[in-house]
């Protein structure tokens, strides 16, 4: 029986803290393949999560054939607003993509503000599919689905980390901007807030974009406080067209 090798663990573990690991400090994050395990980079990130209310209930209904396509209807669609840019393409600030257990999420580099915008928007997108999906899900007799979408940013440090030589090894993300985008998507359509929550940092760089093509824009948002996760900016935002295609009968 194949038993771990301590001799031989305590020796990596002592190469790779006598290691010194290269910190890069910059703006924009590069792409995994540039990451090694000598090296680290510290950059701006955003996340974007996607999370479903009250999925222990969802998941357990008996209909078992009915909550796998209501589940992978939800995940496909959340997915391609995820990966793809304001033209349709795949986006090149993506740097991670993926579902964990309810909730759906993507993590971006973020080195301007307009690319802060842009995620934002991806937002106002997914709010307004939830509308057009539970439309559908209703003309089926299916359950509704509510969720949170969480948004945040901050400049934070990235590891690769894992196993060396083995093929075993992911990005790790230090910081708040993935810790608190998951935790904000909890509090989305949650307790009298709206579905879309955004970290005052996210706010603060995409408000501006926003209010040139509606000075009303600030209105739209209610600034709102938690002991653990600080100011935060909640919204109901959708995207005009997609949301009037909706209340015209999708056809």
């Amino acid at each position: 029986m194949a038993t771990y090798d301590y001799c031989a663990g305590k020796k990596r573990i002592e190469e790779i803290l006598d290691n010194n690991v290269d910190v890069i400090k910059q703006d924009r994050l590069p792409k995994e393949s540039e990451f090694t395990f000598d090296n680290a980079y510290q950059s701006w990130v955003t996340g974007l999560f996607v999370d479903i209310r009250e999925s222990t209930l969802l998941f357990s209904r008996e209909n078992k054939n009915e909550v796998s396509r209501l589940i992978r209807a939800f995940t496909s669609e959340i997915i391609e607003i995820l990966r793809l840019n304001k033209c349709g393409k795949p986006d090149d600030n993506l740097r991670e993509i993926g579902i964990r257990g309810d909730c759906v999420y993507a993590i971006y580099t973020s080195p301007q503000k307009d690319d802060e915008y842009e995620i934002a928007d991806k937002a106002f997108y997914i709010n307004t599919f939830m509308k057009m999906l539970n439309a559908l899900l209703k003309k089926r007799n299916y359950p509704m689905i509510c969720v949170g979408v969480g948004v945040s940013t901050s400049q934070d440090l990235v590891v690769k980390a894992g196993r060396d030589g083995v093929g075993i090894n992911n990005l790790v993300w230090i910081g708040s901007a993935v810790t608190k985008a998951s935790k904000f998507s909890g509090l989305g359509n949650k307790e009298g807030r709206a579905c879309l929550v955004f970290s005052s940092d996210s706010y603060a760089n995409f408000i501006d974009r926003l209010k040139k093509e509606n000075p009303d824009a600030e209105s739209w948002f209610t600034k709102d406080y938690d002991n653990e996760l600080g100011t935060f900016y909640t919204a109901n935002i959708v995207k005009s067209a997609f949301d009037k295609w909706i209340d015209a009968g999708m056809k």
